[in-house]
């Protein structure tokens, strides 16, 4: 009898047991909360993302990404920040010049950037503007002596279309007329088509990464004035950078330096991060199978074929920068807040 009820114990206990080795995210699904309309790079990113992380996650979960455009990426940065759990299984891809918005005090902001779990950046990102081939502005310099600015198209204030037409103003005289309010890149791309606007600042990796950019590069539909990496890509030699501009232009030190503030932005690349107060244990879950997704050789091949650009940026290097550039001294948030709120 004592045999039979040990044994009836054992067979109890052990689902019990099992249930408590069980790993958390096992039959679980985790949900990417994207910044960003279908059809854009940073979709294309996070759902090549989204069918890889799962593999390295203990207990394999399942992933679905769900599209929350708006503001540029604010309404879902709030979301994953303020509404989502901090038990991560919410993530976010969000916009790296979010943080331009909390250092000039928007209204909108609910986040505090440094207190995101970041969990990293398959890529890093330079910028360009590009402007329809029909207009009157060949160069940028056309646009520094013009009496009417072009008219730019933007999702919002963190967007690159946003912020890089203000610093070319702040740091060249080079002044675009920005109009904000669009859900996503396509809609600003229709927008360029119907010539509503003539303008907008994306990524390089934009221009070369999907249609119809390529095509209009290819056909000669828009052209490019200018970039922002520090050497030109390749891919547009005969495009002068920011930096060569201002050394040209005679820029004032001050300008420069508020250039490379803003231009950190690069390095955020595209980010995704998880609420703040994630438990350690499950930020390194995360991290960790973020870093082994974005080197898993298919992944990278999957990545080539979408023509994206691999170049990996750690989660705990974004956490790094993201408190560098918030620790601003007073009299570069105050010429922020003059070149974001232009």
């Amino acid at each position: 009898m004592k045999r039979i009820l040990f044994v009836l114990a054992l067979v109890l206990v052990a689902p019990i047991h099992a249930s408590a080795q069980a790993p958390f995210y096992q039959d679980k699904t985790i949900r990417i909360v994207a910044g960003y309309g279908a059809g854009s790079v940073d979709d294309n990113w996070t759902r090549l993302i989204a069918r890889y992380l799962g593999k390295y996650i203990p207990g394999n979960p399942s992933f679905i990404v769900q599209n929350m455009p708006g503001a540029g990426a604010m309404i879902a940065a709030n979301y994953v920040y303020k509404v989502a759990k901090p038990d991560g299984l919410t993530l976010g891809g969000i916009r790296s010049g979010l943080y331009f918005d909390q250092l000039v005090g928007r209204q909108q902001v609910q986040f505090d950037w440094p207190k995101f779990t970041w969990l990293g950046s398959p890529t890093q990102v330079e910028q360009l503007v590009y402007i329809r081939a029909n207009t009157p502005y060949k160069t940028i310099n056309d646009v520094r002596k013009a009496t009417v600015p072009p008219k730019c198209g933007a999702t919002g204030t963190a967007s690159t279309g946003y912020y890089v037409g203000n610093l070319l103003e702040e740091t060249l005289g080079a002044k675009f007329n920005t109009l904000t309010g669009y859900k996503d890149g396509p809609e600003v791309e229709l927008a360029v088509e119907r010539e509503e606007v003539e303008c907008r600042g994306i990524s390089v990796e934009t221009l070369f990464g999907r249609e119809p950019l390529i095509g209009w590069f290819k056909s000669g539909f828009v052209r490019i004035l200018v970039q922002t990496g520090k050497k030109r890509d390749p891919r547009l030699s005969d495009v002068p950078t920011i930096w060569e501009l201002m050394n040209e232009h005679k820029t004032p030190e001050a300008g420069k330096r508020l250039a490379t503030i803003i231009l950190a932005v690069g390095a955020f690349g595209r980010p995704y991060v998880s609420s703040p107060g994630l438990p350690p244990e499950r930020a390194k879950i995360l991290q960790s199978a973020f870093k082994k997704s974005l080197s898993d050789p298919d992944f990278q091949s999957q990545a080539k074929e979408r023509r994206l650009d691999v170049a990996p940026v750690a989660g705990e290097d974004l956490a790094t920068l993201a408190r560098e550039v918030i620790a601003q001294p007073a009299d570069v948030v105050e010429r922020m807040k003059r070149l974001l709120e232009k």
